[in-house]
This record gives C-alpha cells, structure tokens and sequence, in this order.
C-alpha cells in the first residue's frame, strides 16, 4: 500500500485546514486508516482512525471536537478536517493504514506514507 498525503499549509490559529491521503496498491489488505503527527523534537503521536465502513472512528483526546476524520472507499481517499487550529498542532502529519487495532503506538498501522507539514502561527 503506498500513500501519499497533501494539504498541508500555514494557517492562522483558529483556522481550517483539510488533509488528503490517496492510498494505491494493495488497498483491499487494510481495513483501518489513520493519521498521525510528528511535532519537532518530539516522538510521533496518534491523531484519528477510521475504520473500513467507517463505522468507526477514534481520536486523540487533544484533537476531539476539532478534527474529524473520513474517508471515501471508491476514490481510495482518507481525509483529516481540521478545525479550530491550535499552535500546538504544529507538526508533520501522516496518513497510515493497517488493521483496526486500537493499540498504541501504532493502533494497528502498519503502512505509513510520507508527512504533510502543518504550521499554525499564534
């Protein structure tokens, strides 16, 4: 499975931003699919994941309220609104897909695409 992710930007706090992630390959393997950020100097954290049906989804409390997660099976699309936009949201950002595992680190992740840079200016 490859993925790559778009949308990032540089945002006013308590703006808007929309991630994309296009996943190709062997999408039928992956059930789940997630994002994931890195800020600077620091360890890379779970943001939402989504299941296949989207049925179900899960959030980091740091996020919830503010970020909602979807996706769109025909068009292999996973996206990330991301709203109310804090500084310390700052991060590299991540799509991932794997299995509906809810377990840290990974939360079942086991394919990882490269980072969208996500700036908030205060």
């Amino acid at each position: 499975v490859q993925l790559q992710a778009s949308g990032g930007g540089l945002v006013q706090a308590g703006g808007s931003l929309r991630l994309s992630c296009a996943a190709s390959g062997r999408t039928s393997s992956s059930n789940a699919m997630g994002w994931f950020r890195q800020a600077p100097g620091e360890e890379r954290e779970f943001v939402a994941v989504i299941s296949w049906g989207s049925t179900s989804t899960y959030y980091a409390d740091s996020v919830k309220g503010r970020f909602t997660i979807s996706r769109d099976n025909a068009k292999n699309m996973v996206y990330l609104q991301m709203n109310s936009l804090k500084p310390e949201d700052t991060a590299v950002y991540y799509c991932a897909a794997g299995g509906w595992y809810l377990i840290p680190p990974n939360y079942g992740m086991n394919y990882w695409g490269k980072g969208t840079q996500v700036t908030v200016s205060s």
